[in-house]
């Protein structure tokens, strides 16, 4: 959710035998992932509504989600929720700690959110899913704060 042009991505998860299916707001960046990958799903939508009648083994949204305001970050859950099949692994990156900053991409202004760790493991719990690992500005993801978590119904 939020796959942008599917660079590095959804390559490194093709080169590994997986299915992707994408989805992104923005067409441009999706007809980047169409050219690269055609045997793909790409699907132009916002994920706070995504509705795709379908499960998945696995929901990424690597990069994406700490876009999203605190509010629709907590909204997003019942979103993960509705699009996990048994046992699905999520994974997803946040801030390491609750609060709002403005970076800076390609010279434009790029907005960034994060609850707090502990209200994450809340929702995760609260819509079917445990942490199975978490990692504060982990060192080897460029300082990124990465979850796991696995679906448990």
């Amino acid at each position: 959710m939020g796959c942008g042009g599917g660079e590095p991505v959804a390559r490194y998860l093709l080169e590994h035998g997986y299915a992707v299916t994408g989805v992104d707001s923005s067409a441009a960046l999706l007809d980047q992932c169409r050219q690269r990958f055609p045997q793909q799903q790409w699907i132009n939508a916002d994920m706070r509504g995504l509705a795709l009648d379908q499960d998945f083994a696995g929901i990424l949204a690597w990069n994406s989600l700490f876009h999203l305001s605190p509010d629709d970050q907590r909204a997003m859950f019942a979103v993960f929720e509705r699009h996990a099949g048994p046992g699905c692994a999520l994974m997803f990156t946040s801030g390491p700690a609750a609060g709002e900053a403005i970076g800076e991409f390609e010279g434009e202004a790029l907005y960034h959110a994060s609850l707090d760790p502990g209200e994450y493991c809340t929702l995760l719990d609260t819509h079917g899913f445990e942490v199975m690992q978490q990692v504060s500005e982990d060192p080897e993801c460029c300082g990124l704060t990465v979850w796991l978590a696995r679906g448990i119904c």
